[in-house]
């Protein structure tokens, strides 16, 4: 830890803290030093230079430990977008090599230094990693097309790394995704249904973590996986209440939530691993603290189960409620869509076949009302069943 009256522009931490730096590498026999914050390129090949071993910043750390995780292709790329990102400006500088005078197919002629010709290549594999996942934007957007198309309100873990959500989502689901005590285990989305209290169907999302100071490279990179935030009915904000900084890591959630634009979703505060508070300590009061207090709060460990009943009757009472009433539908009988969709998200009291037609008497949700709407007639005598 060092205080100055402000970072060092060439070596962020000063001339004397640097050789300081240096005898330790040297004695330690260090091969690589990481700094808790972002470094300029300058910084990075001064400090590199000065103490003779490789030096990385947070960002780069974060894009290790990502590139690590990732296991889907959607995954990589958006972590491949990232890491090219943070490569392209640091390419200047690198050594003679990066300077040589190239030549041959594929250069622009025999005066392009090989500085230009990788930036030009990291550029043209930017533009394409850009275009795969405008194609993965497509597909995801079709996916939730045809979610939303089936009348299930949709709630998604959020949280810092480490909070314990895809524990919690184990053990509501049953799903059996990766749970380690690991920074960003879950990087991929992960969706299955869960049942209600009220018997209701719910979709439940479990999402990449945050963490403090999360790269904006990284924020734009995964806004694919995190739009499955965006579009949430609501909100679960899992909280680590063992953890000494759980009010600072619930607010640095806040802050990327309204870095995605969806602060004012409705949450409720997942207050987890209560198991593991010391013995002293409130839940309750630390949900006071994070968010001064707006926020409905549930207590629970996911590792126990303690407390999930609750839980899932916190999220019956803040999803929209989806009015059940009696309709009539007219249906063609080849649509084997619109009738599965009654029997399977309705109750069907009714069914008659005359010809092609279909007619059906059913109890139904408004939002499956709304999605049948062109099949629906009024009730009548004669459509009394």
């Amino acid at each position: 830890m060092q205080n100055r009256p402000a970072p060092d522009a060439a070596t962020l931490i000063g001339a004397g803290k640097v050789r300081e730096l240096a005898e330790l590498v040297k004695a330690s026999g260090a091969e690589l030093v990481l700094f808790d914050h972002d470094l300029t390129p300058t910084q990075q090949r001064n400090l590199e230079r000065e103490l003779g071993c490789r030096v990385i910043d947070r960002t780069q750390l974060i894009l290790d430990i990502f590139a690590q995780r990732a296991r889907t292709r959607e995954g990589q790329l958006q972590v491949e977008l990232a890491q090219l990102q943070y490569l392209l400006p640091r390419l200047t500088g690198r050594g003679v090599e990066m300077s040589r005078l190239g030549g041959g197919i594929g250069t622009r002629g025999p005066g392009e230094t090989q500085l230009e010709t990788d930036r030009r290549r990291i550029l043209r594999r930017i533009r394409k990693i850009r275009e795969e996942l405008r194609h993965v934007r497509q597909h995801r957007a079709v996916q939730r097309q045809q979610r939303q198309s089936v009348p299930l309100a949709t709630a998604a873990l959020v949280g810092y790394t480490n909070a314990g959500k895809s524990t919690l989502f184990n053990r509501l689901t049953g799903a059996g995704v990766t749970a380690d005590a690991r920074l960003f285990a879950t990087l991929d989305p992960t969706i299955r249904g869960i049942l209600l209290p009220s018997h209701r169907k719910v979709l439940l999302s479990d999402t990449v973590g945050f963490i403090r100071d999360l790269p904006p490279s990284l924020v734009e990179a995964f806004r694919a996986t995190l739009e499955e935030v965006t579009e949430a009915s609501l909100l679960l904000h899992v909280v680590d209440v063992a953890s000494e900084r759980a009010v600072e890591e619930a607010a640095e959630v806040q802050r990327v939530l309204a870095e995605l634009n969806c602060e004012s979703s409705p949450q409720l505060l997942v207050l987890n691993k209560i198991d593991l508070l010391p013995e002293g300590s409130s839940a309750e009061a630390l949900a006071g603290r994070i968010g001064e207090g707006r926020l409905p709060s549930v207590a629970i460990s996911a590792m126990t189960g303690q407390g999930l009943d609750p839980l899932l009757e916190a999220i019956d009472a803040m999803l929209p409620v989806d009015e059940v009433s009696r309709a009539y539908y007219r249906l063609p009988s080849g649509d084997g869509w619109a009738l599965h969709c009654l029997y399977e998200y309705g109750k069907v009291r009714a069914v008659r076949y005359q010809g092609e037609i279909c007619e059906v008497e059913a109890e139904a949700p408004e939002s499956l009302r709304r999605r049948l709407r062109q099949y629906e007639v009024r009730p009548s005598k004669e459509a009394q069943l």
